[in-house]
This record gives C-alpha cells, sequence and structure tokens, in this order.
C-alpha cells in the first residue's frame, strides 16, 4: 500500500512544536524581547531556576541550528507516520517528559565526574537537537521492535525495516556530527539514551 503524507488529525503537536521554536527565535533574535542567556542550560543554575531544563529546548544559537531542528521535526514526523502513529499527544509527551529525562542523564554524568575526577562542568547549552536525538533513539528501536503502548496509551507503532535503514543512517551521521566544534555531543548522547530509555519504559 502506497504511504499516505498528506495532512491529518495528528499533526496540530508538530505544528505546535514547530511554531514554539519559530516564535521563541524572534522574540530573542530578531526582535530582542528576551535575553537568551536567562534561558540557556547551566548546570550551576538548574538547582536555582530549574525553569531552564525546558527553556533551554527552545532557544537556538542561530538560525542554521534552528533550521536543522525544524527539520528534525519533520523527519520524526515523517517516521512516526510511516510507524503508523496514532496519538493526538505523543509528540507533546515525549518531548515534555524526555527534556527531564535528559536533565537527568547528564546530572549523573556530572555528578560522575565530579565524584571520580573532581571535575565539576561548566558550560551553558541549548537548543532542540537533545529532544530529537531522543525521538531517534525512541524511533530506532520501535523500527525493530514496534510499541504499542507509551505510557499506558496506546500508540500503535508497528516494525518497519525501511523506517529502520533510514535512523540508523542519520544516528550514525548525527553522532559524527557532534563531534564537530560547538555541537553538544553530551546533549545529542544523552537525549539518544534517553530515547532508548523511554522505548523500554
Amino acid at each position: 500500500m502506497p504511504f499516505k503524507n498528506s495532512i491529518s488529525k495528528y499533526d496540530w503537536q508538530y505544528l505546535l512544536s514547530a511554531t514554539a521554536l519559530i516564535s521563541v527565535f524572534i522574540f530573542t533574535d530578531l526582535i530582542k524581547v528576551f535575553d537568551k542567556e536567562v534561558l540557556y542550560f547551566v548546570p550551576r543554575l538548574i538547582s536555582d531556576q530549574p525553569y531552564r531544563i525546558f527553556t533551554s529546548i527552545l532557544i537556538h544559537a542561530d538560525f542554521n541550528h534552528l533550521l536543522s531542528n525544524l527539520g528534525g521535526i519533520i523527519v520524526t514526523r515523517y517516521f512516526l507516520i510511516r510507524l503508523g502513529i496514532k496519538s493526538r499527544l505523543f509528540y507533546l509527551k515525549f518531548i515534555l517528559i524526555s527534556s527531564f529525562l535528559i536533565f537527568f542523564v547528564i546530572w549523573i554524568y556530572e555528578k560522575i565526574l565530579s565524584y571520580f575526577f573532581d571535575i565539576y562542568p561548566n558550560y551553558a547549552a541549548l537548543g532542540f537537537s537533545g529532544i530529537i536525538y531522543a525521538f531517534l533513539g525512541f524511533l530506532l528501536l520501535t523500527s525493530f521492535y514496534g510499541k504499542n503502548y507509551f505510557l499506558g496509551k496506546k500508540i500503535s507503532l508497528k516494525s518497519n525495516y525501511e523506517v529502520q535503514k533510514m535512523s540508523k543512517s542519520i544516528c550514525l551521521i548525527g553522532l559524527i556530527f557532534s563531534f564537530l566544534p560547538g555541537v553538544s555531543l553530551l546533549g545529542h548522547v544523552s537525549g539518544f539514551i534517553a530515547g532508548c530509555f523511554l522505548f523500554l519504559i
């Protein structure tokens, strides 16, 4: 049966996600209503300003950074449709849960560094790519085994060999890209780990 990629009743969640990223970029980079520095993910500030866990995924370094993550939304939507997604809220719930789970993975990594090596990371992170990598980890495993339920809600995702091949290629290219200067390897890897964990629960 041919694949149909027309607009569906489930697409509002992808459009909302993209609109949020574009709107925040306009307010922070174009008309500069908000200062991005108060929205970054900064480890030493999280305990006092936990809102940064979520706001950091909404801001981007520049227009190219934004475009690459909007492309990630398009790719993950395409994969989910190919896998047979039937859920009005799955995408948004996944974003919310994975944002906190990614923070938890990073927190564990930082605690290990500080405990064994007496290193205290001091950096700022931003962008939606950690969420995209969480989706890629989740979708890669789903393309192998399928996934009927997510947090008790039926999502009816089926295994798909074509998605499996494409997601493996994207994950490999993404991993190589993550080693480039200015790209957060930790954010991408922690996102991928979070996505794999969400597949298992």
